[in-house]
């Protein structure tokens, strides 16, 4: 197995990517290298989020392809369909309408790169699938309230609010978007899943080459918001600044097709919020105690 992280390789440029591929040549590439933020981020940031993954996804499918790579798994996501698309999502409506304006760059730089999986197979025959996670969390997720997403920042506050005894948290939005949630170790369950079943089973299973990765189950930001409390044992109010943007109304995943497969999730919300919880309080929580103000971050 092969990892390098974001500081002992930047996929951004080419000639490092090359140069990785021509000396390591991997024979499986999963491709989950990506810049990612919450809904602030995403919609403060575009020209980043779109450069950057254009170029990671672009270095990295070509140098796997040009370098011998027998078979490759790209991690999209679940925006990559349009913003008001039948429920649940179905992976044949991508590309069906208009995407949701404060995280288009990010969906058309994940939308490129299943094209380019798609593209590659149709005129050489290479090896590529794109699974479309769901939103994803657990241990070792990102939990800087600036451009985190929303669960592991609504888990933050929750905890700072509770030991710095705060009557209320602000949560963005309405709180009546729904979101699906998948633990992190459910989706690397589903990516080996993917590569230990044959190439035309995954083929057959798929649309052109794309399948969803979720529970297929939702529930509202506001709803999320009280499990996480009840987890963190924070019994203050909610508030919701209504002034800020709901981004999708609703994102379901149609899971079905992998589902028929033979993979389903397996870890209930409730149970990964805990495990994660216990993470954090365990690996950050006394790192963020020199700046436990509470704010108002982009959950």
């Amino acid at each position: 197995m092969l990892f390098r992280s974001s500081s002992e390789l930047d996929l951004r440029r080419q000639s490092d990517t090359e140069d990785f591929f021509f000396s390591e040549r991997p024979e499986i590439v999963i491709l989950a290298a990506a810049r990612v933020g919450g809904i602030k981020a995403n919609n403060e940031r575009p020209a980043d989020f779109i450069f950057e993954n254009l170029q990671i996804e672009s270095n990295v499918i070509d140098a796997a392809f040009r370098f011998g790579c027998r078979r490759l798994v790209f991690l999209g996501s679940s925006c990559i369909y349009p913003k008001f698309a039948p429920q649940p999502l179905k992976e044949e409506y991508l590309l069906t309408g208009p995407l949701e304006p404060t995280n288009d760059a990010y969906a058309v730089a994940k939308i490129a790169g299943i094209k380019m999986c798609q593209a590659l197979r149709r005129q050489y025959g290479f090896d590529a699938v794109s699974l479309m996670p769901t939103n994803l969390y657990g241990p070792g997720d990102n939990f800087d309230l600036e451009n985190s997403h929303v669960l592991p920042a609504l888990l933050r506050k929750f905890v700072e609010a509770r030991d710095a005894g705060c009557p209320s948290v602000t949560i963005w939005g309405s709180g009546r978007p729904r979101r699906e949630f998948l633990y992190v170790d459910d989706l690397a369950r589903a990516v080996v899943f993917v590569l230990e079943t044959s190439t035309e089973s995954i083929h057959e299973a798929s649309h052109n080459g794309v399948l969803n990765v979720g529970t297929g189950i939702d529930l509202s930001i506001l709803d999320l918001a009280e499990m996480i409390s009840d987890v963190v044992g924070y019994r203050g109010d909610l508030e919701f600044d209504v002034a800020q943007p709901d981004g999708t109304p609703r994102k379901l995943l149609d899971v079905s097709r992998l589902a028929h497969a033979g993979w389903t999730a397996t870890t209930d919300l409730k149970t990964g919020i805990r495990l994660t919880l216990d993470w954090y309080l365990e690996n950050l929580a006394p790192f963020f105690l020199a700046d436990n103000e509470p704010r108002q971050g982009n959950a």
